[in-house]
C-alpha cells in the first residue's frame, strides 16, 4: 500500500511544481511589462500591456494553473490526487491560449521583427518559456482527467471573444479614431481576411492535439496504476488491507483530522476479486482508525 501513496505522491508533486513555475513565470512576465513604462520596439507597455493576446492568455492559463494547486496539495494530505472536470477543461483553454501565443511569435512575429527581440526581456516569459512549460505541464502531468472532443471547443471561446476585439478596434474603429495600431500585422501585412479564416480553425486543430496528448499521458499513468493494483491486490483479502492501511495512517497522522481514503479503495476493490462492499470498507476502515484511539492532546489539535 505505501508504493501505491507513493504514485500518487509523486503524481501530486509533479503536479504541483509544475503549475507553480508556470504561474510564477508569467507574474514575471507580466510584471516586467507592467513595469516597463517605454519600449521603442512595443507600443503597448505599462497599462496598456493588456491589450495584447499575449499577456492574456498568460494570464488566463496561470490563473487555470492556480486553480489545480490546492486540489494537489489536499492530494499530498489524502494520499489521492483529485481534480475537477471542468478545472482541466479550463487550463485546457488556457493552454491552447498560450500555444497559440507561441506559433504566432515563432512563425509570424519573429521573422519579421527578429527572434532575439521577440524571445528576450519579458517576451522571453511570455512567448516562450510559459507556453512551453503549459503545455508540458498539462500534457504529462496534470493527468487526472480525460477531456472529450465536445469539452475542448471551450477552449475556442477566449481565441474568438479576442480575435472580434482585435478586428473591432484595428479594422473597424482604427488607431486615428481611437482604436488600437495593428501591432500583430493581421490587417496591415496580408489581407485581412486571410487571419479571420485561418485563426479559428488552428486554433481548434491546437486545442486537439493538446487533448490527445493530455489523454494519452493519461492513459498510460492509469495503466501503471492499474497493473500495479491487479498485481498486489488481486488475490488478497481487502477487508484486512483495509483495516492495517487505517492502522498505519493513525500512527502517522496523529492529532489530524480522520480522512477515509474512499476513492483509493474503489480503486482497490475494482482491481480485486473481493466480494466487500465499498461502505463496508470505508466502515471498517473507521472502525479500525478509532480503535483503541488515544485520547489526544487538545492544544496539539487546534495548533
Amino acid at each position: 500500500m505505501d508504493d501505491a501513496y507513493k504514485l500518487a505522491r509523486r503524481h501530486c508533486m509533479f503536479t504541483l511544481f509544475s503549475a507553480l513555475i508556470v504561474v510564477v513565470c508569467v507574474c514575471i512576465g507580466v510584471t516586467m511589462n507592467l513595469t516597463t513604462v517605454y519600449d521603442e520596439n512595443f507600443d503597448h507597455m505599462g497599462i496598456r500591456t493588456f491589450c495584447m493576446f499575449t499577456v492574456n492568455s498568460n494570464i488566463l492559463c496561470a490563473m487555470s494553473m492556480s486553480l489545480v494547486i490546492p486540489y494537489a496539495i489536499d492530494g499530498f494530505r489524502k494520499h489521492n490526487f483529485h481534480v475537477p472536470r471542468w478545472v482541466m477543461v479550463l487550463v485546457l483553454t488556457g493552454v491552447t491560449s498560450t500555444t497559440l501565443t507561441f506559433l504566432v511569435s515563432l512563425f509570424i512575429l519573429a521573422p519579421v521583427k527578429g527572434f532575439v527581440l521577440i524571445f528576450t526581456g519579458s517576451r522571453f516569459f511570455l512567448h516562450g518559456v510559459c507556453p512551453v512549460l503549459a503545455i508540458i505541464a498539462f500534457c504529462f502531468f496534470m493527468t487526472e482527467k480525460d477531456i472529450s472532443l465536445s469539452q475542448s471547443l471551450i477552449a475556442l471561446i477566449p481565441v474568438f471573444i479576442y480575435a472580434v476585439l482585435y478586428y473591432t478596434m484595428v479594422v473597424l474603429i482604427g488607431e486615428e479614431n481611437g482604436g488600437w495600431n495593428d501591432f500583430y500585422g493581421f490587417a496591415t501585412r496580408i489581407p485581412v481576411w486571410i487571419p479571420m479564416a485561418a485563426i479559428m480553425p488552428l486554433t481548434f486543430l491546437i486545442a486537439t492535439v493538446l487533448r490527445v496528448l493530455h489523454n494519452k499521458a493519461r492513459e498510460r499513468r492509469h495503466r501503471i496504476e492499474a497493473e500495479y493494483y491487479s498485481k498486489v491486490f488481486k488475490d488478497v483479502d481487502l477487508r484486512k488491507i483495509v483495516g492495517a492501511v487505517a492502522r498505519n495512517n493513525r500512527r502517522r497522522a496523529v492529532g489530524k483530522d480522520i480522512l477515509i481514503p474512499g476513492r483509493v479503495i474503489a480503486v482497490m476493490m475494482e482491481h480485486s476479486q473481493s466480494d466487500a462492499a465499498w461502505d463496508e470498507l470505508c466502515r471498517i476502515y473507521l472502525e479500525e482508525y478509532l480503535t483503541n484511539m488515544e485520547v489526544l492532546d487538545l492544544k496539539k489539535i487546534w495548533i
